[in-house]
């Protein structure tokens, strides 16, 4: 045997002692059939018909194109109906046949994709079972930047980025940023996890998980930290290790517009007179979601002919919040609410030109400006758990404070992580 000779040997053996034959097998036979695997099966081990269901089409008849007959199809229907509904198979939707790999090419099983995400097997054999089921979704972690020219979402837009980071950004910051009043020359830098099914395919974002946002020269860092480990809970802390979140949100209706200010000395054209105002309209469509702006109880929920539909909130006892003009009534006296929870929906009930919110707001009995108010923060991190956080914040600080402002994302440093 010639040294080549052994050389190559001794590489083969060493490939077969990591547990890679399949490599082995592809250099000795270079024609081998590459196995190709889905929805658990070994589709190699089948004739694989791929289709989507068209107009007109129902599994009974799909089956019958494919040589499957009554009372057969009866059969089937009847055994997996408690786990597949045939009736609720739609246009569009993909479908797959593995049939047998003979000359009869038997259909043996039928996979339904509802979405992306699921799907169901339904075995046609003389066995007859369905079994609802999930592609394994792989997180991918990316990074992107960005310079604010005009607005955050035509930003994304123009990056090339999901939209959807747009409401991920404006949630973390709800407490912090105004997004109606950014700024030409505000910038961001994030990090974030999308998802993706059969390794390539890209099925929508997962979450931010850390942020920087410049807003008028002051920097706003987001880091997501796990603050309750047995309910799973991640909370949003600057550098500093203090919360984000605060007590009371900045708005009510999330991407609104403020259309009038609280004014105690606003002056009335028609009518040529002052007339204070003393709430803070926020400007959105009719049947927006209205939401609460702290945890309270439902103290009021009523109608007036000056108010239209409108609830009151109660915080504390130095708190309270109202919200004016929905468009019918809102949630029942008595009704616990979470700070974020949907309490109505805008509308123009009442004295009032144009659909908006108008929120209203009191201070130990007096209604105040909520803008100007240093409003309370929420509960801080332990002093325990502070020092952990800041050992675990310094190279995420690092990491963001080290993306280039031109990058929207990378591809050469992604992490997976496989999730159920």
């Amino acid at each position: 045997m010639s040294n080549n000779s052994i050389k190559i040997l001794i590489v083969l053996l060493f490939i077969y002692s990591c547990g890679e034959k399949e490599k082995i097998d592809q250099i000795l036979i270079p024609n081998k059939e590459k196995i190709i695997k889905e929805f658990g099966f070994t589709l190699n081990n089948f004739n694989v018909k791929k289709d989507t269901v068209n107009r007109g089409d129902s599994f009974g008849l799909i089956l019958e194109k494919n040589n499957l007959f009554y009372p057969k199809i009866y059969n089937i229907v009847s055994e997996v109906k408690k786990v597949f509904d045939i009736r609720k198979i739609n246009i569009g939707r993909p479908y797959t046949i593995l049939s047998s790999k003979d000359s009869l090419s038997k259909p043996e099983y039928f996979i339904y994709q509802p979405n992306s995400i699921d799907y169901i097997v339904v075995s046609l054999n003389d066995s007859l079972w369905a079994e609802k089921k999930q592609k394994e979704v792989k997180l991918i972690q990316k990074k992107a930047s960005g310079i604010i020219k005009s607005s955050l979402a035509e930003t994304m837009q123009e990056l090339k980025l999901s939209p959807l980071l747009t409401n991920e950004l404006s949630e973390i910051y709800a407490w912090n940023i105004d997004f109606f009043r950014l700024e030409k020359g505000d910038n961001f830098k994030i990090l974030y996890t999308s998802k993706y099914i059969d390794d390539s395919i890209y099925i929508g974002l997962n979450r931010v998980h850390n942020a920087y946002f410049e807003h008028r020269g002051d920097p706003f860092y987001a880091i997501e930290f796990k603050t309750d480990s047995l309910r799973n809970i991640y909370e949003y802390f600057d550098e500093n290790g203090k919360n984000l979140r605060r007590a009371f949100l900045l708005s009510p209706v999330q991407f609104s517009r403020i259309s009038s200010r609280y004014n105690l000395r606003r002056k009335i054209a028609y009518y040529g007179r002052i007339k204070p105002h003393y709430g803070t309209d926020f400007a959105a469509p009719v049947g927006t979601p209205i939401r609460a702006t702290a945890d309270g109880t439902v103290i009021k929920s009523a109608y007036t002919r000056a108010n239209g539909y409108y609830v009151t909130l109660s915080h504390n006892s130095t708190y309270s919040t109202q919200y004016l003009h929905m468009n019918k009534r809102g949630l029942k006296v008595g009704t616990k609410v979470k700070q974020g929870d949907k309490i109505g929906e805008v509308g123009m009930t009442g004295y009032t030109s144009g659909p908006h919110v108008c929120y209203r707001f009191w201070k130990n009995g007096k209604q105040v400006d909520p803008l100007k108010q240093k409003l309370p923060e929420a509960k801080p991190i332990s002093n325990e758990l502070k020092e952990i956080y800041l050992s675990y914040m310094n190279p995420i600080k690092n990491e963001l404070d080290n993306i280039e402002s031109n990058i929207t994302f990378d591809q050469n440093n992604l992490t997976q992580n496989n999730v159920r």
